[in-house]
């Protein structure tokens, strides 16, 4: 073999083992991409957790919060939403708070642990105070669609939303509806013990006041007793021209109920856990003219899209599902996907600073924002009787 041949020979060599190299290397970098093209694809779930009671008396209305959560996850996986180049499926994780402070405390260290993204609840103001401080430490974006003790908001949660009115607005609503519209001049105050009950009796007390509505009796009972019989005796000899409860729909119907049948024909004033279509079916006849609520917000009816939501419920969930919160639960849970999709991550310790200021236009309300203890700027509230037994909006 002469010397030329030896070196033409491995000079072929050398090109072909480039070759091959440059063949390798080309593969691996195609095998390189589309491992990045399936990792962009690969769909991210996002949890959204859901708290309110599913069992016991005040069921009907945590099941009525969850569905509004369930409606909108439903409808945000019908949508092709990428979030930081991905595709997301929505979930919900609905728990069962029992309306148990305790038990709201278990539910929210669960939440934790496994890491939703958000959480809608929980549904009432005992629950969410207890349940607060755990999604503040962890970071996590909780948005209250019914829970409405303003003093939660007090508290300096950085991750605490309420998109209705709190009792402030509806306890003080209702003593002007009873000084202006009812020209009472007299009224006793019951309220259940609760946080809710308490609160929003104490709004009612600080306005009726100075209004000139004279307070002959003050009483806190038991959250679960359902023998009033002192109370109305009491009732029966002031002859109050109102009478305010602060509560929830099944022992207010009680109270009512005993009342109307020891002759008391005080009107009966409540916020909005009394303003419900299942306070109608608890307290039959009694539910009437004479009996006066307040609620966060305005008549479903009335709601920028309310009528066309409220038309797809419905048929969801059947016509008799329907009771309070469902709508402002649905706007919840929107409006946690809308702040992940407008600062481009479902981390919530990124995406909760896209809330406050946030701007979206909901079922509920348009341009929903946040003040800076996370409550609803430019609230509303509505003021409803019972004529017939049917609810029915007074006034805004």
């Amino acid at each position: 073999m002469t010397g030329n041949s030896c070196v033409a020979r491995f000079t072929v060599f050398l090109v072909a083992l480039a070759y091959s190299g440059q063949v390798l290397a080309d593969a691996l970098g195609g095998v390189a991409s589309a491992q990045r093209v399936s990792d962009q694809q690969r769909a991210i779930t996002v949890v959204i957790g859901s708290a309110a009671p599913l069992s016991g008396t005040q069921a009907v209305f945590g099941n009525d919060n969850t569905d509004g959560v369930r409606m909108a996850i439903e409808d945000l996986n019908k949508r092709d939403i990428h979030i930081g180049g991905r595709k997301v499926v929505w979930r919900l994780d609905a728990q069962d708070d029992k309306a148990n402070p305790s038990r709201a405390v278990r539910v929210a260290r669960r939440f934790v642990a496994e890491h939703v993204n958000g959480v809608v609840g929980h549904l009432n103001s005992s629950c969410t105070a207890a349940a607060a401080p755990i999604y503040a430490s962890a970071g996590i974006p909780e948005i209250t669609p019914s829970a409405s003790d303003p003093r939660i908001a007090q508290r300096g949660y950085r991750t605490f939303y309420r998109i209705i009115a709190n009792d402030y607005a509806i306890g003080a609503g209702l003593a002007l509806y009873a000084q202006k519209g009812l020209k009472a001049k007299t009224a006793v105050v019951v309220e259940d013990g609760t946080s809710y009950g308490n609160g929003i009796a104490q709004a009612f007390e600080q306005v009726a006041q100075p209004s000139g509505i004279q307070i002959l009796e003050q009483q806190s009972v038991n959250p679960r007793t359902t023998d009033f019989k002192k109370i109305v005796d009491k009732i029966r000899g002031l002859n109050p021209d109102v009478v305010f409860y602060g509560g929830m729909a099944f022992q207010a119907s009680i109270f009512l109920r005993q009342m109307r049948s020891q002759g008391s024909k005080a009107r009966f004033l409540g916020g909005d856990g009394i303003c419900t279509p299942e306070f109608a079916k608890l307290a039959g006849p009694a539910a009437n003219s004479n009996v006066i609520c307040a609620e966060g917000g305005v008549p479903v009816a009335s709601m920028p899209s309310g009528p066309a939501w409220h038309g797809r419920f419905d048929a969801q969930y059947g016509a008799s599902t329907f009771q309070l919160y469902a709508p402002y639960a649905y706007d919840a849970t929107m409006l946690l996907a809308q702040a992940m999709i407008k600062a481009g991550s479902v981390n919530p310790q990124i995406y909760r600073h896209a809330i406050r200021h946030i701007g979206y236009d909901g079922v509920t309300k348009t341009n929903i924002q946040f003040n800076s203890d996370g409550e609803l700027v430019d609230p509303s509230i509505t003021i409803s009787s019972f004529p017939g037994g049917h609810k029915t909006s007074l006034s805004r």
